[in-house]
C-alpha cells in the first residue's frame, strides 16, 4: 500500500495541496446510516470526514501514511480521528467498519500488487455486508495524457502510469482492472464521471460502490 518517495512527496505537499474530487453523498446515504462505523483510508487533511462530519455521521476515522496530511488536517478539524499509520496495513481488527471509502488512493499506490493489498486489508476490516466506496481516476484518451501514458509505460510495465515533475507517481486505470480489484464485492454503483485535479485539470473518472461478499 505504501511507497516511501510517494511518502516524501505528501509529506512536502501536505499544505498547499487542496483535493476537489466530489463525494457521492445522496449515493452512499442509501447504503450507510449516520451511527456507523465509517473509515477513510488515505484520508489527506480530513476533507471528506469532515464533509460526512458536517453532515451528521458521527462514527468517523480517517488514517493515512503522510505525517504533513495528518496534521493539517488535526489543525483543521480538531474534532476528528485521524492517524498517521505505516501506510501497509490498516491498524484495526477483522470485521471493524461499517464502510471503508476510498478517496483518489488506487491513483498513488500504483503498482499492482500494492492495490491487490490495499483492498485485501480494507476487506479484512469490513463488517460482513460492509460497503466500500471508491472515487478514482481512469485512462484519459486526450493527448497530454496519452503522451505521459507512452512514455513512463516502459518504465512501470502498466500502462496508465505517469511521473509529475513535482516528484510524484500517479496512475490512471481501465474499468477492468477495477472490477478484478473489486471482484469480491457485489457491485451496486458504477458510473463515469469527470473530476478537477488537485492540479488544476480535468481527467476522466469513476464512483463506485460495492458491498463485501
Amino acid at each position: 500500500m505504501k511507497i516511501h518517495d510517494q511518502e516524501r512527496y505528501w509529506d512536502r505537499v501536505a499544505e498547499e495541496k487542496e483535493f476537489s474530487t466530489l463525494f457521492q453523498f445522496k449515493e452512499f446515504e442509501k447504503h450507510v446510516l449516520k451511527e456507523m462505523n465509517i473509515l477513510d483510508v488515505g484520508c489527506g487533511y480530513g476533507r471528506i470526514l469532515n464533509e460526512l462530519y458536517n453532515k451528521g455521521f458521527n462514527n468517523l476515522t480517517g488514517i493515512d501514511y503522510s505525517e504533513g496530511m495528518v496534521n493539517r488536517g488535526l489543525r483543521l478539524y480538531s474534532y476528528l480521528n485521524l492517524i498517521k499509520t505505516d501506510g501497509n496495513t490498516i491498524p484495526f481488527p477483522d470485521n471493524e467498519f461499517d464502510a471503508v471509502i476510498l478517496i483518489a488512493v488506487l491513483t498513488s499506490s500504483y503498482k499492482d500488487e500494492e492495490q491487490v493489498n490495499l483492498i485485501s486489508e480494507t476487506s479484512r476490516v469490513l463488517k460482513d455486508d460492509g460497503i466500500l466506496y471508491i472515487n478514482d481516476y481512469l485512462i484519459n484518451n486526450d493527448q497530454r495524457n496519452l503522451k505521459r501514458y507512452k512514455k513512463y509505460k516502459d518504465k512501470y510495465r502498466t500502462y496508465g502510469v505517469f511521473e509529475l515533475q513535482e516528484g510524484a507517481v500517479f496512475r490512471h486505470h481501465d474499468e477492468k482492472h477495477i472490477f478484478k480489484l473489486t471482484e469480491n464485492y457485489e457491485r451496486l454503483t458504477f458510473k463515469k464521471t469527470v473530476y478537477d485535479t488537485m492540479n488544476g485539470n480535468k481527467s476522466k473518472g469513476f464512483y463506485y460502490i460495492g458491498k463485501k461478499r
